[in-house]
Order: C-alpha cells, then sequence, then structure tokens
C-alpha cells in the first residue's frame, strides 16, 4: 500500500512536471500556456505531437530522445524536469502526509480531519512554490533571466506561508535583507556579478525560510555556484 501511495504520487508530480515543460517553453513567446489551439510540437519539423509521444518519461525513452518525425534530437530539460517534480511532489507529500500514510488508525484520521485539511493547503502551497522554482531554472538556463512575474508570484506565495507559520515578522526582515544584499551586488558590480533578478527572487527565499536558515540557504548557494563556476574553467581549460 505504501509503494502504491508513493508511485501514484510520483506519477502525479511528473505529470505536473510536463505541464510545467510548457510553461517553460511558452511563457512570454505569445503562446497560450493553457488551451487545445496551442498543441504541443516538434519545434524542427512543427509535427503535431500524439499523446503517446507526451507520457512523461517514458516517451523521451521510447522515442530515443528523437523527434519520430523528423529524427531531430529532444532536449533533456523535458525527462529531466518532469522526473524532479515528480520526485519533490512525492517528497513534499512525505513530509506533510507521512503520520498519515503510517497510520492505521483511521479513528484518529477522523477526528483530525481539520488537521489534514490545513496540510492539504500547505502541500498545494508548497507544490506551487516548487514548481515555480523549477520553472526558474530551467527559464534561467534557456535565456539567462529571471522572469519578474514568477519570482513575484513566489514572493506572494512564500508571503502566506510565513502568514501560516505565524513568523510574519522574521520572514520580512529576512526578505528585506536579503533584497538589500543582493540589490547592493548588482548596483556595485553594475549587474556584472549577478542580475537584478536574483534580487528579487531571494524576497521569496527571505519570506520562506526566515532569517537563520534563510542565510543557510543563500550560503550554501554561494558554495556551490563557487563550486560550478571552478569546475566551469578547469573544463574550459582542459578543453
Amino acid at each position: 500500500m505504501y509503494f502504491l501511495i508513493s508511485f501514484y504520487i510520483f506519477i502525479f508530480g511528473t505529470l505536473i512536471g510536463s505541464f510545467l515543460n510548457v510553461v517553460i517553453l511558452r511563457y512570454n513567446t505569445g503562446k497560450k500556456i493553457l488551451g487545445i489551439q496551442e498543441r504541443s510540437m516538434c519545434f524542427s519539423c512543427s509535427k503535431k505531437l500524439e499523446w503517446y509521444e507526451l507520457v512523461p518519461v517514458l516517451s523521451f525513452v521510447f522515442l530515443r530522445a528523437k523527434c519520430a518525425g523528423c529524427k531531430s534530437r529532444i532536449s533533456w530539460q523535458y525527462p529531466l524536469v518532469e522526473l524532479a517534480m515528480g520526485l519533490l511532489t512525492l517528497g513534499i507529500f512525505y513530509k506533510n502526509f507521512h503520520s498519515v500514510f503510517a497510520s492505521r488508525d483511521l479513528g484518529w484520521i477522523t477526528v483530525n480531519v481539520g488537521f489534514i485539511e490545513s496540510l492539504a493547503v500547505l502541500t498545494l502551497l508548497e507544490m506551487t512554490i516548487w514548481a515555480i522554482l523549477l520553472v526558474i531554472t530551467a527559464y534561467d538556463l534557456r535565456h539567462k533571466i529571471i522572469p519578474d512575474g514568477l519570482a513575484f508570484a513566489f514572493a506572494a506565495l512564500a508571503f502566506v506561508i510565513a502568514i501560516l507559520d505565524g513568523r510574519l515578522s522574521n520572514s520580512l526582515i529576512a526578505g528585506a535583507l536579503f533584497f538589500a544584499f543582493f540589490a547592493s551586488l548588482w548596483l556595485v558590480s553594475g549587474g556584472r556579478w549577478l542580475g537584478f533578478g536574483d534580487a528579487k527572487l531571494v524576497v521569496g527565499v527571505g519570506f520562506l525560510l526566515g532569517i537563520t536558515n534563510g542565510l543557510s540557504a543563500l550560503t550554501l548557494a554561494f558554495w556551490i555556484g563557487a563550486a560550478v563556476g571552478i569546475f566551469l574553467i578547469l573544463v574550459g581549460r582542459i578543453a
């Protein structure tokens, strides 16, 4: 039963990831993200994709990462985003509902319906936030820019979670401090060290994590960025 629940939750997450790929590709392009008139197609030959070519992860594997029509390469972005959202969805559900999944006491579940409903709201908010962050990551890798709309949506949802968690003042201070720090780096460097979009993004980080956890997350991000930068420099010299 535990495995079956995990499997269905993961599949549900990959379906969300498939939709996120549509958002990543169509955001700010003028194309409708929702609507049957904007069917998915191959960017090389404009072939309309059939339903069996849109199954998360599996279609990429069975098609061998090539379009069924023109045989052009299919980006690894598609399965990676789908897998990432599947794992994130599974992790969020287990973080919030582990006690419910593990419980064999139906009476406990009945009595705590209100508690479970609040967990469902929190889960929905967290899934939406991670979906937005995943879109921001992929969009930034493709276009080297963080869209304002996505950064503001992330900050707004993080603000709601801060209210629900009862730590609004801490989160507001964190958001303001992180924004001021990143904005100053952008200003001093003239945009060479980082973009102003990063300053907007960390507002949501502050709202979501607060001062202590937010500082830990940003420190980790700086170290990861430094490691990736050094790796790319070394690869460039070897090449």
